[in-house]
């Protein structure tokens, strides 16, 4: 997923120098400075990020993580089923991201069909990894 994607869906549009989903105070552009944790494992979730600029590590507490980069998102386990955060997101360069708060969450996902579609497929790769892991935890074999 791109950021023109999230954006031509979205419909977002300029403003006070940060852009916003049009009719919705409820999302903004943030600038977040390398090294900064962005989410805390076991921390409430109140947001959706989808990143513009930069890249950030992904620290589960289960297997390796992952490097999320422009386009690709995270935050949106804890919206969508109220839990606390799952894993600890960290800024790996400076970033620029698209902030999606939790009132608008759910508008976001109405008015976009394919992004529900996208987040689908992304949460089930995601569990596929976890259940690699798990697996090769339990067999003694590394991870695929």
């Amino acid at each position: 997923m791109r950021e023109s994607d999230i954006c031509s869906e979205c419909r977002c549009s300029a403003g006070s120098g940060e852009r916003n989903f049009v009719g919705s105070p409820s999302s903004r552009i943030v600038h977040v400075p390398v090294g900064t944790a962005v989410t805390q494992i076991g921390e409430p979730g109140d947001s959706f990020f989808v990143i513009i600029d930069g890249t950030v590590a992904v620290r589960p507490p289960v297997g390796t993580g992952a490097q999320l980069h422009p386009g690709e998102f995270f935050g949106e386990m804890s919206l969508l089923d109220g839990e606390p955060r799952s894993a600890t997101i960290v800024a790996t360069t400076d970033l620029r991201l698209l902030v999606v708060d939790r009132s608008h969450f759910w508008q976001l996902l109405d008015e976009t069909p394919d992004l529900i579609r996208r987040m689908l497929t992304i949460l089930s790769r995601r569990v596929r990894r976890l259940e690699q892991t798990v697996h090769a935890i339990l067999h003694g074999t590394n991870p695929t």
